[in-house]
């Protein structure tokens, strides 16, 4: 029987630990890393000078969120770009993660309570300036909410590589300066102003959509700074500084960590596969089209889109066209809905200038 080493006899679950956050030391260096007493008193709320912490976070909060709908009903990508700069939500977020590491219950509970007031303040500001819009303003085919309407893997994928970014930004003292162009990628505040804009418009299943971004984006940020926080040595300072404390339990966060993002990936998953597969049957219906319109002289397809459930194709020729069954019948056999196919018939050829 082998005889166990010096070594093996030794090993104990806190070297285990300190191996695995031996990656995110090297990128938290010991000499740019920020005490753990100041990272306490720039994302708990409820430490230090209290009353200005609330009163900016909230002023803070309502100008952003005026800022993000208007930019969202505008379409103006720049005016909601700056509401993310200013959004001061991932800062409880991020206190929430911190919260987690030090297993702080009131930190955790107040955190939770700015991230949930802020959320409503934000989604009830999208809602009433929605309602306030005069009844021909369209504002659900924007880019600002089409964009925000469908997350997809993508998303979620950006959301943890940001909040990664942002936790080890926040860990260290040399990066601060990056801190707001990680705030315009993890984008909280404008998902939320969508959110209230799609309520506003009766459409709650838009709504759903955009909340799910945020969702994603807040649970990434959550995850991320468990993780940072902890491999950098910010659970063993809480432990020293709360001592007698019970130590968190650790497999419990793991596992519930891993059920929060299962729950949030699967129909991040589901909107991709869906996206995929509404741009497979674009083509295929597209296909369809010219073959539809190809003995007809002088016709061309413009242009076939999706719009919500029913599909929408552009033709224009000199002349009238087939008889459109046989157009729904191919579109039919290809989309497993069965949409409701509208032909938009322009009269008229494209003409080509001489040398075009």
């Amino acid at each position: 029987m082998a005889t166990p080493t010096r070594g093996d006899r030794d090993a104990t679950p806190d070297d285990d630990a300190a191996s695995r956050g031996r990656l995110l030391r090297l990128a938290v260096p010991a000499a740019q890393r920020r005490p753990f007493a100041e990272v306490v008193d720039r994302l708990d709320l409820g430490v230090g000078d209290v009353r200005a912490k609330r009163s900016a976070f909230w002023a803070m909060l309502v100008l952003s969120g005026v800022i993000a709908v208007c930019g969202v009903v505008t379409d103006s990508t720049a005016t909601v770009i700056g509401a993310m700069i200013i959004a001061p939500l991932s800062t409880p977020i991020l206190g929430f993660g911190l919260g987690i590491v030090a297993a702080d219950r009131p930190v955790l509970l107040r955190s939770l309570a700015y991230v949930a007031g802020g959320t409503v303040a934000v989604v009830a500001l999208g809602a009433l300036v929605t309602l306030a819009l005069p009844a021909t303003t369209d504002v659900l085919s924007n880019s600002q909410v089409t964009g925000r309407t469908s997350p997809g893997l993508g998303d979620l994928v950006a959301a943890f590589a940001t909040g990664f970014a942002g936790a080890i930004a926040l860990a260290r003292r040399d990066v601060s300066d990056v801190l707001p162009g990680i705030a315009i990628a993890i984008s909280l505040v404008p998902p939320l102003g969508v959110v209230g804009v799609c309520l506003g418009e009766g459409q709650p299943s838009l709504a759903a959509g955009a909340l799910l971004l945020f969702v994603s984006n807040a649970v990434a940020l959550v995850v991320a700074a468990t993780v940072v926080f902890s491999g950098v040595g910010y659970l063993r300072d809480a432990r020293a500084a709360r001592l007698g404390a019970p130590a968190p339990r650790r497999r419990a966060a793991v596992l519930t960590a891993l059920a929060v993002v299962l729950v949030v990936a699967v129909p991040m998953v589901a909107n991709s596969v869906q996206a995929a597969l509404a741009q497979l049957w674009l083509s295929q219906s597209e296909d369809a089209a010219q073959a539809w319109v190809g003995a007809v002289e002088g016709a061309t397809v413009d242009d076939v889109r999706w719009q919500g459930q029913d599909l929408v194709v552009e033709i224009r020729s000199p002349g009238d066209l087939p008889d459109v069954d046989p157009l729904r019948h191919q579109i039919d056999a290809v989309v497993p809905w069965r949409p409701e196919v509208v032909v938009l018939h322009t009269v008229g050829e494209r003409l080509v200038p001489p040398g075009g």
